[in-house]
């Protein structure tokens, strides 16, 4: 009951001073703790930014740096990169925070809208060509951490290039190609993390092999019976492999094969993948690439791709 009536004694400095108060505070232990506080709160604010930011560089890093948005000679993200398709030739749009050539003055709704669901910001349907589709089923978490990282890059002011040779009524196409094709998927919240649940994951929705690896049929469908199995003519008309495991395809290569190609481009037979490929490991226009990634996602790809169906498809320049 004496404790009721004691004071809390603070203020005076001096210690040993502590005839009215068993737990005597001084100014300088408060200005500290406060100082302490304040300082921890900065670091722990700064680390939550920090971490979305370089989990999105991360995220970039798998989707080959979302080359396409990125000219030969940079910056990165600032757009031009020609796309040539049978439907038009497209240029990759500026993606950097320039308020009025990129995306600065985009909300998060309105990125996110664009890469999972092929909404332009005044809502009509984006082409083909920007694989939304696909990114339909990245994560909440991983879509957010790469728009924060998005949003980190040195603003580009370059007006973006129109397509060229488009189809007639293009837009409206591209809605009912929407409508008729594309499946919906409900994304995760968060990644899987298992090793072979996240290859697939990196796979069909994030490095999206399954983009270029998998043919396409007349009106740009992708053919799934031919799940990355290779095509003649692909992207720019380059010859992209079967990456199934079968003979025509990555069939005699082991899992350390596939992530030393993923980690320095060096296939098994000690010559190196070029073009887009080469893009896709080292960077596009000095940005990231696979080789940037963490270890453990190369893996997880690598891991992955033994597991697919094999299919008989020697792929050739026709």
């Amino acid at each position: 009951m004496r404790m009721a009536n004691r004071k809390l004694q603070i203020g005076n400095g001096r210690p040993g001073n502590d005839s009215e108060s068993p737990w005597p505070v001084s100014n300088w232990e408060i200005c500290i703790s406060g100082l302490t506080f304040l300082v921890f709160s900065a670091l722990v604010h700064g680390a939550h930014a920090a971490t979305a930011t370089e989990r999105g560089k991360v995220i970039f890093a798998l989707a080959a740096g979302c080359g396409c948005h990125t000219p030969a000679d940079g910056p990165v993200g600032a757009g031009g990169w020609k796309v040539p398709t049978p439907f038009g030739t497209f240029y990759g749009p500026n993606i950097t925070p320039d308020a009025d050539t990129g995306i600065g003055r985009w909300n998060d709704a309105d990125i996110r809208a664009a890469i999972r669901d092929g909404l332009a910001r005044d809502k009509s349907v984006e082409a083909p060509t920007m694989p939304y589709y696909y990114y339909a089923g990245m994560s909440d978490q991983d879509v957010d951490d790469l728009i924060a990282y998005l949003r980190s890059l040195s603003a580009a002011r370059r007006a973006d290039r129109p397509a060229e040779g488009e189809l007639p009524l293009a837009r409206l196409a591209y809605r009912a190609w929407r409508f008729l094709f594309v499946k919906h998927e409900t994304p995760p919240a968060t990644a899987p993390r298992a090793e072979d649940a996240r290859g697939r994951y990196l796979v069909n929705h994030v490095s999206l092999c399954v983009d270029c690896h998998t043919p396409r049929d007349r009106i740009g469908v992708p053919e799934r019976s031919m799940y990355l199995a290779g095509v003649a003519h692909g992207p720019g008309g380059e010859v992209v492999p079967n990456i199934t495991p079968d003979a025509t395809g990555i069939g005699d290569w082991d899992k350390e094969d596939i992530y030393n190609v993923l980690t320095t481009g060096m296939l098994p037979n000690f010559d190196n993948v070029q073009g887009s490929m080469a893009d896709v490991v080292n960077g596009h226009g000095g940005g990231p690439g696979l080789k940037d990634a963490p270890a453990e996602d190369r893996r997880a790809i690598a891991a992955y791709l033994k597991t697919v169906p094999p299919i008989d498809n020697a792929v050739e320049d026709k």
